[in-house]
């Protein structure tokens, strides 16, 4: 620990993370931030031209209003994501993402991102909200504009943030270490944004061995948001919704388009089309069940009835759907023939924009998607706030839109005084998508920016001594493999300790089998997740024996330290929750139906930062302006 140098960082505002919703953030907080004379710095344990969700790409932009050409409203957007998601969201965050997101898309297009347009140059849209793109360089086009407005003195990259400093109840920064050389970090702030992503691999992906990173959602989103806000005493929200995406089996490729611009359809094994066979099961799910579109977790559901009858595997009709479009042209060969090439093209292209593992894989096994189907399956669960999940921190609203309940000061600050959240790390505000969390992340940044301008709080200090102890507890486990390499000839079998991929597989396994996995049919019950619970103390004490042989391994090693919080976050709520709200997300087996009368509500947690109890509570799900105009709602 010696060898490892203390570098001390002060800045006034730091955004921590590289995705979508960091960058937005750091255009908008170094806008505001340069007329005010104040410092904003960002650190990503990535290089951010290439971090986050959309680090290897997209092929659509799936939020995108339409505002000004009249396509769609606010109120909308609003009811859309509330249906989806059972009626649980915060009605005033995703209004605030919906009237700001179009501007948003105007900048990527502006900065350089080619946006499909057809012959009278309007948008070309997958279906209502998305917007089709030519994606591969997506990420690397949205952070140069980052990077240009921070500036690179202000960019501390490939430095995986800990966890927050704390004096109290008092967020004072973060503290981490380098991932390249020996440098221990210390950021000292006076408000902090937190936009470091959601989780994957909490729980046993289907697809393991060589494919253990093929994770729809990216392998490197490991909880530290989650672990972040609940260290820092935060309030969080929805802890409980994890999302199961349906995906292209194995490599987890896209089925947005095939669904939405291919209008393909999936069907069982046997030819049957579950989304019509199985239509009289949704009256169970009222009101939802009966809204347009139906909520994704209940068509997951409808097709994994299919599966649990033995009438799998479920297949993507994609010779069906291209053969489909292509029959328009013929009678006319050479038309014939081009579109189908193109329609060929198309399809490659939805996988090389954003999951080349997918083509990758359509090419090892002999797929011509013109020529046959394809698997798709549900996916291992995640823990994300962006997308068809909600988990993430409890945050103010907008002062013009949030009832008393939902503000506290300044728009997107968690509970924690001065600690803001964006992203996969805000909860109860999901569909955001790519464009909604970088239009997020701008909010949250001016909202910053606007707490430091009116708080002015003072710059903060830190005690050597707790900087001392930080430093020694996030290099043990580097110690820990030094002391005891030598004890076997087999490093990674060792009785002092446990190196972070078998520590993560004991997790992986524990949430499979006892929190609703691809194993057990994604199904739980009281017995199960307290058996879990006890589980994960055990793993919890083992935690002290982490070992790691370079830098790499010790990211690994508290990589899995921020998953076990994010997985025992979930266990407690979805405890708490006695009902089943969400199936084809997950299934409580002893309490199996949808209780409007005691459910419909928040469930939110808080666990102490020093003492680590938790508190478990209900929030109340308040309507925004039942009876408001659009335009109130745009703030007009």
């Amino acid at each position: 620990m010696n060898d490892f140098t203390t570098i001390t960082v002060e800045t006034d505002l730091l955004i921590l993370g590289g995705g979508m919703a960091a960058c937005g953030a750091a255009v908008e907080a170094a806008h505001w931030a340069k007329r005010h004379g104040l410092k904003v710095t960002l650190v990503d344990k990535a290089a951010v031209d290439r971090s986050g969700a959309v680090a290897m790409g997209l092929s659509a932009i799936n939020q995108y209003v339409g505002l000004r050409d009249g396509q769609n409203t606010v109120r909308n957007y609003v009811d859309y994501v509330r249906n989806d998601l059972m009626g649980v969201a915060r009605d005033d965050l995703v209004a605030s993402i919906a009237r700001h997101v179009d501007s948003t898309v105007h900048l990527f297009e502006k900065w350089g991102l080619p946006i499909w347009k057809d012959e009278n140059g309007a948008y070309v849209h997958e279906g209502r909200w998305q917007l089709m793109i030519n994606g591969e360089s997506y990420k690397v086009v949205v952070a140069e504009a980052a990077k240009n407005h921070l500036g690179a003195e202000n960019i501390y990259e490939r430095v995986f943030i800990v966890g927050p400093l704390m004096d109290g109840e008092e967020c004072k920064g973060a503290y981490g270490f380098s991932v390249r050389e020996n440098a221990f970090y210390v950021f000292l702030a006076k408000a902090t944004l937190v936009a470091m992503g959601g989780a994957v691999h909490v729980f046993k992906p289907r697809s393991l061995g060589e494919g253990l990173g093929r994770a729809w959602y990216p392998p490197w989103n490991s909880g530290s948001s989650a672990y972040f806000t609940l260290k820092a005493g935060s309030e969080m929200t929805c802890q409980e919704v994890r999302f199961i995406p349906v995906r292209f089996k194995d490599a987890y490729g896209p089925v947005g388009a095939w669904f939405l611009l291919f209008k393909s359809r999936a069907t069982n094994a046997f030819g049957g089309e579950y989304m019509v066979e199985r239509r009289a099961e949704l009256d169970n799910w009222k009101p939802y069940g009966h809204v347009k579109p139906i909520p994704a977790n209940l068509r997951n559901y409808l097709g994994m009835l299919d599966v649990m009858e033995g009438k799998g595997p479920i297949y993507m009709r994609t010779e069906e759907a291209i053969q489909k479009i292509a029959d328009q042209y013929k009678g006319d060969d050479k038309a014939y023939k081009k579109k189908m090439r193109e329609l060929e093209s198309e399809a490659w292209e939805d996988f090389l924009d954003m999951t080349i593992s997918q083509a990758i894989l359509w090419a090892a096994c002999d797929v011509q998607p013109e020529d046959r189907s394809s698997e798709i399956a549900a996916a291992e669960p995640y823990f994300i706030g962006s997308h068809s999940g909600a988990s993430g921190a409890w945050v103010s609203g907008p002062k013009d839109l949030a009832p008393t309940e939902y503000f506290w000061g300044y728009e997107n600050m968690c509970t924690t005084k001065g600690l803001f959240a964006a992203g996969d790390a805000s909860g109860a505000s999901s569909h955001k998508f790519s464009s909604g969390s970088h239009a997020e992340g701008r909010i949250a940044g001016k909202s910053a920016i606007r707490y430091l301008v009116h708080e002015q709080p003072a710059m903060p200090t830190i005690d050597p001594a707790i900087v001392d102890d930080l430093k020694a507890k996030t290099l043990k486990p580097l110690q820990v493999f030094a002391a005891h390499k030598d004890f076997t000839s087999q490093p990674d079998i060792n009785p002092n300790y446990i190196r972070p991929k078998m520590f993560m597989f004991r997790l992986q396994k524990l949430m499979d089998e006892y929190a609703g996995g691809v194993g057990s049919q994604f199904t739980t019950s009281k017995y199960l997740l307290e058996r879990g619970l006890e589980l994960l103390e055990m793993l919890k004490e083992d935690s002290a024996h982490l070992a790691a042989e370079n830098l790499h391994e010790l990211m690994r090693c508290w990589e899995n330290y921020h998953r076990m919080y994010q997985a025992e976050a979930h266990i407690r709520t979805i405890l708490f929750r006695e009902e089943t709200r969400w199936p084809g997300y997950y299934f409580r087996a002893d309490f199996p139906k949808l209780d409007q009368d005691n459910w419909l509500c928040f469930v939110n947690c808080r666990m102490d930062s020093v003492s680590e109890r938790w508190e478990m509570f209900k929030r109340p799900i308040l309507p925004l302006f039942p009876s408001a105009s659009d335009h109130e709602l745009l703030g007009g």
